[in-house]
């Protein structure tokens, strides 16, 4: 953790070969995502076998953490991802924490804004 950057957890990530109710496509990453229906933002993501992530994001559960600044959370850092803005106003990047994937976000979005965003499928994500 770096001084002068705030971390609030976001959600968790879990990688599954399950075919699961509602999953979102993401043609440049070959990757489905769907939410679970528990009270907790857990999201399942399931890989293609020629997905062009990296293999700790398609092998590792993940979790995510809020940050007031993404480019000095990640400076000095190993990228596996990013950043970039897989849905509007909702910037990206991906670490190596130690041989563990961590997804920092930065957006001005509220929870409810953003998930409903990746509900609906709006955001250069899921563009083809």
């Amino acid at each position: 953790m770096k001084n002068g950057i705030r971390y609030e957890f976001h959600h968790a990530g879990i990688p599954t070969t399950e075919i699961r109710p509602n999953e979102k496509y993401s043609e440049s990453t070959k990757m489905y995502t769907s939410d679970n229906e528990g009270n907790f933002r857990i999201q399942w993501h399931r890989f293609e076998a020629d997905s062009p992530l990296h293999p700790l994001l398609k092998n590792l559960p993940h979790v995510a953490f809020k940050v007031n600044d993404l480019k000095a959370a990640i400076d000095g850092e190993e990228v596996l991802l990013g950043p970039y803005e897989p849905i509007d106003d909702y910037w990206v990047a991906v670490i190596n924490d130690g041989g563990v994937p961590v997804e920092l976000i930065q957006t001005s979005l509220s929870d409810d804004e953003l998930w409903g965003r990746a509900e609906k499928g709006q955001g250069s994500l899921y563009r083809n």
